[in-house]
């Protein structure tokens, strides 16, 4: 105990210390100081400009605020981004695209014509999931990859780079969009899902579109 109380003691002697104290003043007020040089050479600046022109520190300030608002903003939207990307390639290295036997038993023809009903119905979300589960089947039928229930859209596209890279990096697209629309909970709209059949429908050259 007695050993504490001489700890405390030692903490309270160095805190109060003169070059202690000097310190934490002189780190409270490093970045005021360097606002004030950064708005008197933004003043400066301002001022051979425009002479004329008159509360050149008001608006030395003001410009400075703003440029510093806008890089925050631009570092929170980078870090927004960061995340998003991140979280969708999580998602595309852990999600399945088969949940049940029957969308794995279904040929990929019997998908195709499931999503033309969506389509019509203007259901342009569950269109895209069978769409996408048809160009699936329709490489499984090619033997381009191997359709399984466990199996990940990362696994299908490492199988489908052994075989044809472009195919590989067109499927690895189409599924980022797939499983925004399957499970990011995202609306589809009709712009989107026409360029994506648009995409699908150059592989399924044996159906009509």
């Amino acid at each position: 105990m007695g050993n504490i109380d001489e700890a405390k003691e030692e903490l309270e002697k160095i805190l109060n210390e003169k070059e202690y104290t000097d310190y934490s003043d002189q780190s409270s007020t490093i970045f005021s100081n360097w606002w004030e040089k950064v708005e008197n050479r933004l003043a400066d600046q301002l001022e051979q400009s425009f002479p004329s022109l008159e509360k050149i520190s008001m608006l030395a300030e003001l410009i400075l605020t703003i440029i510093i608002v806008a890089v925050l903003a631009l570092i929170a939207i980078a870090l927004f981004i960061i995340v998003r990307n991140h979280g969708r390639k999580r998602k595309f290295r852990e999600a399945t695209p088969l949940q049940a036997m029957k969308e794995i038993d279904w040929s990929y023809q019997m998908h195709l014509t499931e999503a033309m009903k969506l389509e019509k119905l203007e259901k342009f979300s569950s269109a895209t999931r069978h769409l996408f589960l048809a160009l699936l089947l329709y490489f499984h039928e090619k033997e381009w990859l191997e359709a399984r229930i466990w199996k990940t859209n990362w696994e299908y596209f490492e199988e489908l780079k052994k075989v044809n890279q472009q195919s590989a990096d067109q499927f690895h697209h189409l599924a980022y969009f797939f499983d925004e629309a399957t499970y990011g909970e995202r609306e589809v709209q009709k712009e989107e899902y026409v360029q994506f059949r648009k995409v699908v429908m150059t592989y399924l050259v044996e159906v009509d579109e």
